[in-house]
């Protein structure tokens, strides 16, 4: 027997186990993974292009039924002051301390969302409304969420794991964030990455 056909042979046998869906996470809560969460948002820049940038403090807590959705919650928090613009001339301007602590800007106040309501739209997409509070105000905001899936024990990590993709579209001056309009656009888009895993038990 050749080696193709024994290398053939091999992938066969080992097909059902990697066509094996694994079981699903249970119900229960769950913290967000920080090595698997982004949060990206961009802004029109003079009609050119779109600005873009990502904070990088993001801690979402997810109350998870896995039996319904809908019955589900979240809270998330960003640290102003994690915004990353990668601007090109840290020498010349602390634009991510400009962005994140001016009071033209973010402020340097808490941001906060929390889940209100969450409608499942089809067998893997949902709308997830909360309150989005920064600047010291708040307002509605909605999520439109996609639920990458799950499994109930993670292969390399020994623990559940859930994961979700979003976007959201926000006008800034809503929250009284008007500075550079027109020439920067009203509204902001934001995507979301992110995995969430049971909360890591305190060691003594």
């Amino acid at each position: 027997m050749n080696l193709l056909r024994l290398l053939a042979l091999a992938a066969l046998a080992a097909m059902p186990a990697f066509a094996q869906q694994p079981a699903p996470a249970p119900s229960g809560a769950y913290v967000s993974d920080p090595a698997h969460t982004s949060l990206t948002w961009k802004i029109g820049h003079f009609g050119l292009s779109n600005y873009t940038a990502r904070f990088t403090g993001i801690a979402a807590e997810l109350a998870w039924n896995a039996e319904n959705p809908a019955a589900s919650t979240l809270t998330a928090t960003i640290d102003p002051a994690s915004v990353r613009t990668d601007f090109p001339f840290p020498e010349v301007e602390d634009f991510d301390g400009k962005i994140g602590k001016g009071s033209d800007f973010l402020a340097g106040q808490p941001i906060r969302f929390v889940s209100t309501a969450i409608a499942v739209t089809g067998p893997k997409t949902g709308k997830v409304t909360g309150d989005l509070t920064f600047r010291g105000q708040t307002h509605p905001a909605v999520l439109d969420v996609t639920f990458n899936g799950s499994m109930a024990e993670h292969p390399m990590e020994k623990a559940p794991k859930l994961g979700f993709s979003a976007t959201a579209t926000i006008r800034r001056s809503d929250w009284g964030l008007g500075i550079y309009l027109p020439v920067l656009s009203d509204d902001v888009t934001i995507l979301i990455e992110t995995e969430f895993a049971p909360p890591k038990k305190a060691v003594n």
